[in-house]
């Protein structure tokens, strides 16, 4: 005879036993559930990974493509402009989830040349510790020696040395365009979402917005697909946090200390205080085709990673439009100069410059170089440099993932 008690405890028993197999049951399922969204994102991610590849080979807008038999991934890209740079867009995407990814892409650069200097003035001279590691186009193939100063003249020349053009290669018309042509959506920075800790963020999958700012840009972060423009000028303090942004001013300063990664576009001075760092890929633009004199001030110990262009004078306006790079300062990437250069510091890449000259608390010399070291072998062949020229058959390369 079976006790009441007992049949209670079996009861309960099975009951608990129930409770468990549900409760396996169901993680099993969770787990499944998981396992399917994981590996359907690691499909997403390998899926945009290779469209990105083909995008850089296509380099054309691709529509959104018949969606994969096994996974049903659909896929979609484009490109366009961002300042200089071009952006690739690219998405995988089902039913339920999307992956985005934007890239900023540039080409490959084959150049070798370390210093070209045009040929419609009087051969360059030198003083003190010259290197120049690179293809070098000068007016003549003779390098005289100036007796400027009490230094030792030591010049070191490693590669091809040839007579040069009266001319420079033609820049990028790109350049141009981006003084003139900014489809983006104009705003004033109260119409902007209002910032959580300061921090304003735009995707770059959204439309530029082009923000007015006043003149003292301080305590603010801007992240993403932003221009910030000015009628007059942008002052960046160094507590300004700038990242992949675009600045547009007649005049535009960034103080001592400031880090950062811009594309700064002015038609009259920018000035680079000391121990300024411009990440890569950072552009310093001046274009200036007015008769009125233009500068590009870089004061010492600058590092920069990009580029620093100034352009639009004509040959008879070379002296008006100024480009000063002090000691102690470095560039990884290339100059292109239409004006006259004063160069101090280090470039490894590329200087192409219309005229070079030195400068004493006493006088200043015409083509004349001191104390500078250009080495364009210290850029790596996989080093993506800013498209100053319209570069045809070289192969894309991500600059930088942004998203």
């Amino acid at each position: 005879m079976i006790k009441a008690h007992s049949l209670l405890y079996s009861i309960y028993i099975c009951l608990l036993v129930s409770i468990v197999c549900g409760a396996l049951l169901f993680f099993s399922n969770l787990y499944n559930q998981l396992n399917l969204y994981y590996n359907l994102q690691e499909e997403l991610y390998f899926h945009n990974q290779s469209l990105v590849n083909f995008a850089l080979e296509s380099r054309d807008t691709l529509p959104i493509l018949d969606p994969e038999e096994k996974t049903g991934i659909k896929g979609s890209y484009e490109t366009k402009p961002y300042g200089i740079l071009n952006l690739l867009l690219v998405q995988s995407k089902t039913n339920k989830d999307t992956i985005q990814s934007a890239h900023l892409i540039g080409l490959h650069t084959k150049n070798k040349t370390a210093l070209f200097l045009t040929n419609f003035s009087k051969s360059v001279s030198y003083t003190g510790l010259v290197k120049l590691i690179g293809d070098n186009a000068l007016p003549s193939s003779h390098i005289e020696t100036a007796h400027i100063t009490n230094k030792t003249n030591d010049l070191y020349i490693e590669g091809k040395n040839s007579v040069s053009e009266n001319q420079l290669p033609k820049i990028n018309p790109n350049f141009k365009k981006i003084f003139y042509n900014t489809q983006t959506d104009k705003t004033n920075l109260s119409d902007v979402d209002k910032p959580k800790d300061s921090l304003y963020f735009n995707s770059f999958f959204n439309a530029t917005k082009e923000v007015y700012l006043n003149s003292i840009v301080a305590n603010m972060i801007f992240k993403g697909n932003f221009i910030l423009r000015s009628k007059d000028s942008l002052h960046i303090k160094k507590n300004t946090v700038l990242e992949d942004v675009i600045l547009i001013a007649p005049k535009i300063t960034f103080e001592s200390g400031f880090k950062g990664s811009v594309q700064a576009f002015a038609s009259e001075r920018i000035e680079l205080e000391q121990n300024v760092i411009l990440n890569y890929p950072s552009v310093v633009c001046i274009y200036n085709e007015t008769v009125d004199e233009s500068r590009i001030k870089i004061k010492k110990e600058c590092k920069i990673t990009g580029a620093i262009v100034l352009f639009g004078n004509t040959n008879e306006m070379i002296d008006k439009n100024c480009m000063e790079i002090d000691e102690n300062t470095l560039l990884f990437g290339d100059i292109y100069c239409t004006g006259k250069l004063f160069l101090k510091g280090k470039v490894h890449g590329s200087v192409f410059t219309n005229r070079v000259f030195y400068k004493t608390e006493s006088a200043s010399y015409n083509n004349t170089i001191s104390d500078i070291e250009i080495n364009a072998k210290k850029r790596p062949t996989y080093f993506i440099s800013i498209p100053i020229f319209d570069s045809k058959n070289v192969s894309h390369g991500i600059i930088k993932k942004v998203l």
